[in-house]
């Protein structure tokens, strides 16, 4: 292979991938969460001198990070998170064949490197966007939970607008998870994203000082 074709490849390989679902009006949002709504202040068509529109969401809308204070009183809000564990390599695991619940067993088998401190989790989830809120979404469990704090994860990702359905009122994965200072990213759309490999992640929430959560911007770009 000449070098021009080897440069093509790598960067072919190295192509970033967006897993940021989209905000607009009708999309799926957490029961209980306000609906997206969007509308126009000022529109060149109405002979305003630029286009500017009102935006009305939830702090955890789409694709966004629960930062401790989301369930912990006194927690770190969304503008303390320390930013260098929203940008570096994140570990993407395949958990599509899971049922109603990731496992602590399908997270062990799902060959996450020694020394990860992000995982990113992939299920049947990822299919699910595009259409309503689905309520019987694959959840994380408890004990899913519990082991990826006693590893030393940092950073969890997942699938779909919460890591948990919520029908333990007492939401224990969050707790569990934020309790331990874990950052949660929710909302992740990872149906174009090979699982079984490490990422360059680069995660950037709004900086909303006091913020319970924020909308981010997450893309993926595949490690040599």
């Amino acid at each position: 292979m000449d070098k021009a074709k080897a440069q093509s490849k790598t960067r072919a390989r190295a192509r970033a991938i967006d897993v940021t679902v989209a905000i607009e009006p009708g999309m799926p949002v957490f029961p209980g969460d306000p609906p997206v709504q969007l509308r126009p202040a000022l529109r060149i068509a109405a002979g305003d001198v630029a286009n500017v529109s009102f935006i009305y969401f939830g702090s955890h809308t789409g694709t966004h990070v629960d930062p401790p204070c989301h369930f912990i009183e006194g927690g770190k809000t969304v503008d303390e998170l320390d930013v260098e564990m929203l940008l570096g390599p994140a570990y993407v695991c395949d958990c599509r064949k899971a049922g109603g619940q990731v496992t602590a067993k399908d997270l062990a088998q799902a060959g996450i490197p020694a020394g990860a401190s992000r995982v990113l989790i992939r299920t049947r989830n990822s299919e699910l966007w595009g259409r309503g809120f689905t309520p019987d979404f694959t959840e994380l469990s408890s004990a899913a939970a519990d082991w990826l704090v006693e590893r030393g994860f940092r950073l969890v990702g997942f699938d779909y607008l919460s890591v948990e359905r919520g029908e333990d009122r007492n939401y224990p994965v969050h707790r569990k998870l934020l309790g331990d200072g874990v950052i949660i990213l929710e909302g992740l759309n990872l149906a174009a994203v090979a699982p079984g490999r490490m990422y360059q992640m680069a995660c950037l929430p709004l900086r909303i000082k006091g913020g319970d959560g924020a909308p981010a911007r997450v893309v993926l770009t595949p490690s040599a």
